[in-house]
């Protein structure tokens, strides 16, 4: 069937340039000059091939052939009309199937590579639509929800011994005695239910079955779903139904395509960390941790505990939490998406002004001053890799966590991420790992020698620059764990707020 199919290759490529339609193809095309020595190629490599077996040929019929079953072959869906044609699919098409239905020239040289025809759902209406049985290979034959009418071709369906699939259910036939026709009983009766072809009291007592063992498995199948619903996918029932701030593993996974490392937005010590898109088109970032069996089960309540405090959070500084998972399986935090820029990135790729710097210095400190008067009992993670910001620069501090962390602990971390907005990158490099060299060193050129710290791409003015020096003070003040232990958030504040104001004043004079 090889060569036939380069018929049909080159009928696909004409047809743009002809109408769309099957009856206009067929009225307006024409064989191509070497269409004879085609065909007889074909006969010669495969004698099997059903036009063969005319004598003499008529090469415009099967021209028209190669036409309509271009056609057909595109309108089933197969998904290569140039290597092979395995179905023929006009379900639900009433207005064409009918007229396929009329090409017998086709039906006669069907396609030996066909083996399952659809024709249901269309309405048709008549005698039993004979032609189509002459795809003697046929192994799956549907004529469903039709309106046949007359007796069933038993003689005519007998020799497709290929079938294997029989489909007449939904059907006007005239009833037939399926025990006494070898050939219907090698089908299952629902394949004539509502036919015609079974008489009233075999369609009684399958009715009668099908309810009995039916209604058991819609039962089944609705506490199935009910229970698919409510504990692995809420995120279908309705707002009212469901907790909203509660999310499953399966939810995570469709959101982040199956934990994909394409999504992976980063990792540490216990936890990774991805993006994802929830189903009504929310992106999140989801945050995973990686605990023990044993660790995860002892942890379960009091993490949902910490997560249910998490979601009051309320701070232009800090992202918005959206809920948690936690079962034997994960233990995750869903917080908002902002994107991927972290305060590191943002100070390494890009030249940021000191003004610049100095407000997310500021945000960040807020952050923290709200989280030490509300929730004093929430520890949070403050470096520059960690922060992250928005599109108009506002910083965003992205992890945190319910736990034992003092006053002083959140000084000190704020003295180091300070210290961190206004130095250099290679610095930082140097000294990454190593918290107390980097300050050490920071206090070792304090005051006099601080152009070997300071970040130059801020181009810092002579009144900048003392801004810069007292800001480092403070950080050097706060970083140090004698000192930050006679300090409170409040009184860094303002500190800062000094600072700031003399900044504004700045602005405003130039």
């Amino acid at each position: 069937m090889a060569s036939i199919w380069i018929i049909l290759l080159f009928i696909t490529y004409m047809e743009p340039v002809f109408s769309a339609t099957v009856v206009e193809d067929l009225a307006n095309l024409h064989p191509p000059p070497d269409f004879n020595t085609t065909i007889t190629s074909n006969c010669l490599k495969n004698p099997s091939l059903r036009y063969c077996g005319s004598s003499p040929m008529d090469l415009d019929v099967i021209f028209k052939f190669t036409i309509v079953a271009s056609h057909l072959c595109n309108e089933s869906k197969n998904p290569n009309c140039v290597e092979t044609f395995p179905k023929i699919d006009l379900r639900n098409r009433p207005k064409i199937a009918p007229l396929y239905l009329s090409f017998t020239f086709f039906w006669k040289y069907c396609p030996l590579t066909v083996i399952s025809i659809d024709l249901s759902n269309n309405s048709l209406k008549g005698t039993f639509p004979i032609d189509a049985l002459l795809c003697t290979q046929v192994q799956a034959l549907d004529f469903s929800h039709n309106v046949l009418t007359g007796d069933v071709p038993i003689q005519s369906l007998s020799p497709l011994t290929n079938l294997t699939v029989l489909n007449l259910s939904y059907n006007h036939f005239s009833e037939a005695k399926i025990s006494d026709s070898r050939f219907l009983k090698r089908f299952d009766p629902s394949c004539f239910f509502q036919s015609g072809i079974i008489p009233s009291h075999h369609r009684y007592k399958i009715k009668a079955i099908m309810l009995l063992l039916g209604f058991p498995l819609v039962v089944v199948f609705m506490v199935g779903c009910l229970w698919w619903l409510c504990f692995r996918r809420p995120d279908y029932l309705p707002g009212l139904l469901r907790n909203k701030h509660k999310f499953t593993p399966a939810m995570l996974k469709v959101a982040t395509n199956g934990f994909s490392k394409k999504n992976i937005l980063g990792k540490g010590e216990g936890f990774v960390t991805y993006r994802g898109v929830l189903r009504d088109g929310t992106q999140v970032r989801v945050e995973t941790y990686l605990d023990s069996k044993n660790s995860r089960e002892k942890c379960h309540r009091k993490y949902v505990e910490e997560c249910k405090v998490l979601v009051q959070l309320c701070h232009k500084n800090l992202v918005l939490v959206y809920g948690w998972c936690s079962n034997r399986h994960m233990r995750a935090l869903v917080t908002e998406w902002i994107g991927r820029v972290s305060v590191d990135m943002w100070l390494s790729e890009t030249s940021p002004s000191w003004k610049h710097r100095f407000k997310v210095l500021v945000g960040v400190l807020k952050a923290l001053c709200y989280l030490q008067d509300q929730w004093p009992e929430i520890c949070c993670d403050v470096k520059t890799s960690s922060v992250l910001l928005r599109e108009n620069g506002e910083p965003l501090i992205a992890r945190f966590r319910v736990g034992d962390d003092s006053n002083t602990k959140k000084i000190h971390r704020f003295g180091v991420f300070a210290l961190e907005m206004i130095t250099y990158r290679t610095l930082r490099d140097e000294f990454e790992g190593n918290e107390a060299g980097f300050v050490e060193y920071v206090k070792m050129v304090y005051p006099g020698k601080l152009q070997k710290v300071i970040d130059e791409k801020m181009k810092l003015t002579e009144n900048t620059l003392d801004q810069a020096r007292q800001t480092i003070y403070i950080g050097l003040m706060c970083a140090d764990h004698q000192t930050c232990r006679q300090l409170s958030l409040g009184q860094i504040y303002n500190m800062i707020t000094k600072v700031y104001s003399r900044i504004r004043c700045t602005n405003v004079s130039t």
